[in-house]
């Protein structure tokens, strides 16, 4: 009676980091050991894992091309030493010279999001990605050349008598990649990937990825990149899929992991790691974005305005979480106008999260700018003017501290805010990372409040539950200037994320003063938004990357 071929497949779920070769390698090498001593024999790294994703424009640059060749070098090398070992691992490749971007005189680009198959320190084979995106956060097009349209075809190799194919993220979406693996003999899909977070996704390319092992009867295995590059994340949660299109295997959510699976033609075995809820995932995205944009860039620590409000209170609980107690410092700059509850409540939240807390006032600042210009605005009401004032003498504030302690500012303005304007320019949006920029202020609640739920308490209930205010004239709150949040970001959700016309909303059942009030808000502000901070993405259309309108514009619809 004869037995199906069985492998055991390690799905390395890496922390890539764009242009840290020598890094990138040591991850891939390192898991590729782990999973060799624990019986592996084959071993996937994700998209670009050697190079990091996305590279975006460094791949315009020789030298960058070089580095990338040499790397997969080096990690073939390092691998020599495991015999029957197979890793695959992902990175820009180029075949010959690469010609002058700006050059007409060749037909078809040179450089390609490939994978290369690696066995005993030689290279077995490499593919090239067949679908380029060119969506959301997804740029391919600028930089690739497809596989297919450069005539290069499946790439299938054999580890103990099982035949794996290969795809690259994007390919997986579309029939005709995996259908050509098939008929080039493959028993099992491979996917490597690099597919950007946000809210929804990991159920969505679970669902895309069981339809292609259906539609060609075989398991289909995804290895998926962690960590945070820039605004976007990546979420890990690899996973296999059994050729009925069963979840059999995932890898944890927002960690680094070597996921071993027995595999055949029919099926995969291994853990099965649940998804978070939501809230979980949005949580562990920010906290992850946080996390490596502040560490990867170098920055000994970060410094937080805090107000006593829920939005600067959920950026600290966030930087805690992310970076710890000890790299973390809260300043908060009571105005003329700041509430006593304000004050208690952030030294409440402060001590709370053990973090050091400080005082500024900015009474005697804002007070010299109003006798500065005093002749220059006599006879003339106070208005948004003066407002603006004490944000911006915020701003320098953080600032000037950032300067002389290198630390980050984390600002602490949501997606409510950034998209109606509802923020000072070189005021509250003076920083260098905009932590909830992609968080909508409901959002912010629901995350707070799953946040305390997680057994201490660490935001006062009543910064929770007191009415939001900028707190800079008497008695002010938000929404003096802006709709009630539940029905402005019903209005953003239709017209920002799901390209809604004014007329369709109206037509869902929204007020027409309140649909043409917030998109006047957001078209009008676009200039504010070109210079914020970068800011972490968790949806899927976020303000940054994937959000380019005009600045200049007479579309009103």
């Amino acid at each position: 009676m004869s037995t199906q071929p069985s492998v055991k497949v390690a799905l390395a779920q890496i922390n890539a980091t764009v242009g840290d070769f020598a890094g990138n390698v040591r991850r891939i090498v390192d898991a590729a050991r782990t999973a060799y001593a624990q019986g592996a024999r084959l071993v996937l790294s994700p998209e670009l894992g050697i190079c990091g994703y996305p590279p975006e424009d460094l791949l315009f640059r020789p030298a960058f091309m070089q580095a990338c060749a040499a790397a997969v070098e080096d990690c073939a090398r390092a691998l020599a030493d495991l015999p029957g070992l197979f890793v695959v691992v992902g990175h820009p490749h180029q075949f010959g010279e690469l010609a002058d971007i700006r050059s007409k005189s060749w037909v078809i680009p040179k450089r390609f999001n490939a994978a290369t198959v690696m066995n005993a320190g030689r290279i077995v084979g490499t593919y090239c990605k067949r679908e380029l995106p060119n969506y959301q956060v997804f740029d391919e097009r600028r930089y690739f050349a497809s596989g297919r349209d450069a005539g290069f075809g499946p790439v299938v190799f054999e580890v103990q008598g099982l035949r794996f194919g290969l795809n690259i993220c994007e390919d997986a979406w579309f029939d005709e990649p995996a259908l050509a693996a098939k008929l080039g003999g493959a028993d099992v899909l491979c996917v490597l990937n690099a597919s950007p977070f946000h809210l929804g996704k990991a159920d969505e390319r679970e669902q895309r990825m069981a339809q292609r092992a259906r539609a060609h009867h075989m398991p289909l295995l995804y290895s998926h990149l962690v960590g945070g590059q820039d605004e976007i994340v990546f979420d890990g949660a690899s996973f296999a899929i059994d050729s009925r299109g069963e979840i059999v295997v995932r890898a944890p959510m927002f960690e680094e992991a070597v996921t071993l699976l027995d595999v055949t033609a029919d099926t995969a075995r291994g853990e099965l790691a649940p998804l978070p809820d939501l809230e979980a995932q949005a949580w562990a995205a920010l906290v992850t974005g946080v996390r490596d944009y502040v560490g990867k860039n170098g920055f000994p620590g970060v410094i937080i305005g805090l107000s006593g409000g829920i939005d600067s209170a959920l950026v600290l609980a966030l930087a805690v979480d992310a970076l710890g107690a000890e790299q973390v410092r809260a300043v908060m700059m009571p105005s003329p106008y700041t509430a006593d509850i304000s004050w208690i409540d952030a030294r409440d939240m402060a001590q709370r999260l053990n973090v050091r807390y400080d005082e500024i006032s900015i009474v005697p600042m804002f007070d010299a700018f109003r006798a500065s210009l005093a002749r220059e605005f006599a006879g003339l009401a106070e208005d948004a003017t003066e407002e603006n004032i004490q944000a911006r003498v915020r701003g320098t504030l953080l600032m000037a501290l950032s300067n002389k302690f290198g630390t980050i500012v984390l600002t602490t303005g949501n997606k409510s805010e950034m998209a109606t304007g509802y923020c000072t320019l070189y005021g509250d949006m003076a920083g260098g990372f905009a932590v909830i920029k992609d968080v909508a202020k409901t959002l912010v609640y629901r995350l707070a409040a799953w946040r305390n739920a997680q057994g201490a308490e660490v935001i006062p209930q009543r910064i929770m539950t007191r009415p939001p205010s900028a707190e800079l004239r008497p008695d002010q709150t938000d929404q003096d200037s802006l709709p009630a949040y539940d029905v402005l970001d019903a209005i953003l959700q239709r017209y920002m994320e799901e390209d809604q016309g004014i007329e369709q909303i109206v037509a869902a059942g929204f007020a027409r003063a309140d649909v043409e009030r917030v998109t006047r808000l957001i078209r009008i502000n676009e200039y504010k938004r070109r210079q914020s901070p970068v800011g972490i993405r968790i949806t899927h259309r976020a303000f940054g990357r994937d959000w380019r309108y005009p600045i200049t514009s007479k579309f009103r619809a």
